[in-house]
């Protein structure tokens, strides 16, 4: 198991469930708000005075079970797989898409994009290749800057293919996730409101503008993950 995740405790867990869901599903236009987030994620229910719908409200549910999925093979300590980027989309968009789980049949195309998505034939050879190169670069990686490099230009790529129908961004950010997790970094959430900024790094495939903007993020992480710690050691001191 590695570093980071051993600091998940469960108030933290579910403080990273709330904001990822929260975000990643608001970066392709959820509009449920933050207190209603915390209301599906905690207690399962949607204040009626939302406005969500249907669709919106299962874009949020559905992250608990992706995360606690990954979570189970990370305490494996699992290497991330085509198979688990699969099941990482089944969970995400169940109940919301009849190919949940399956690469896409069919050419899509991403709003304003310059270049052409890979095809249906090409995906699954395409995915396997990237998390092949991850994991050769992971592996190879001499410092922690290599590390966070290789996982950060993989969701670029990854995002490029991108190889589902529909769920590739939630997808993807959860998969870039894991693999966080794994080399023991803290979660990384792409705010909402960064979303122009987050999408024009992708675009424009800037591997070095991604870094410093991942590293700013992350070094936040990291100090609220160790307040989360912190609390929780207090808690068990005064019980």
């Amino acid at each position: 198991m590695s570093s980071a995740l051993k600091k998940i405790t469960s108030e933290y867990f579910e403080d990273i469930l709330v904001r990822l869901a929260h975000h990643s599903a608001g970066i392709e236009g959820n509009t449920i708000s933050l207190p209603a987030t915390v209301s599906i994620i905690v207690n399962g229910t949607l204040p009626t005075s939302s406005g969500a719908t249907v669709r919106e409200f299962y874009e949020i549910e559905n992250h608990k079970q992706a995360f606690e999925r990954i979570t189970s093979h990370l305490i494996n300590d699992e290497s991330l797989s085509v198979t688990i980027i699969k099941e990482i989309h089944a969970d995400l968009t169940d109940r919301l898409q009849y190919d949940k789980g399956q690469f896409k049949k069919s050419e899509n195309i991403i709003v304003g994009a310059e270049f052409q998505t890979a095809s249906p034939a090409e995906t699954p050879v395409l995915v396997a290749q990237l998390v092949d190169n991850l994991q050769y670069r992971l592996d190879n990686a001499k410092t922690s800057d290599d590390k966070l490099l290789a996982i950060l230009d993989t969701h670029i790529q990854f995002e490029r293919i991108p190889p589902f129908s529909d769920g590739n961004g939630r997808t993807g950010r959860i998969v870039m996730m894991y693999s966080l997790l794994q080399e023991g970094f803290p979660p990384l959430i792409i705010e909402k409101e960064t979303k122009a900024q987050y999408v024009e790094l992708l675009a424009n495939q800037d591997v070095e503008g991604f870094l410093q903007f991942a590293k700013e993020r992350l070094d936040k992480e990291k100090k609220r993950m160790q307040a989360f710690h912190n609390m929780d050691k207090e808690q068990i001191k005064y019980d």
